[in-house]
């Protein structure tokens, strides 16, 4: 039983930031996801893929795992690069790309 450490990336759909300040702890699925013949639904066994914990740092959550004895893997953020851009630059002479109107 494998778990992932690691912090949420913001949604496409909205710009906002909420959900992606704590570090989540989840479990690797143990035993594969099966597709029921009758009905078409997923199912699994595996009961430690509905759990998720949240953690208000990633130091409190490597104590969990190695208090409780849990293997884990953290994955580090990477920042966002943003490009900083200006409104004069949509009609900069030397723009890179053709004008669209």
């Amino acid at each position: 039983m494998t778990a992932r450490i690691y912090k949420p990336a913001k949604t496409a759909m909205q710009s906002g930031t909420a959900k992606t300040k704590d570090w989540v702890l989840d479990y690797e699925p143990e035993e594969p996801r099966v597709v029921e013949p009758l009905m078409g639904w997923t199912s699994s066994g595996d009961m430690k893929q509905q759990l998720r914990l949240c953690f208000e740092s990633k130091e409190e959550a490597i104590a969990y795992c190695e208090r409780h004895g849990i293997a884990y893997q953290v994955f580090e953020v990477t920042p966002p690069t943003r490009r900083g851009m200006a409104y004069a630059d949509n009609f900069a002479f030397g723009r890179r790309e053709g004008w669209t109107h």
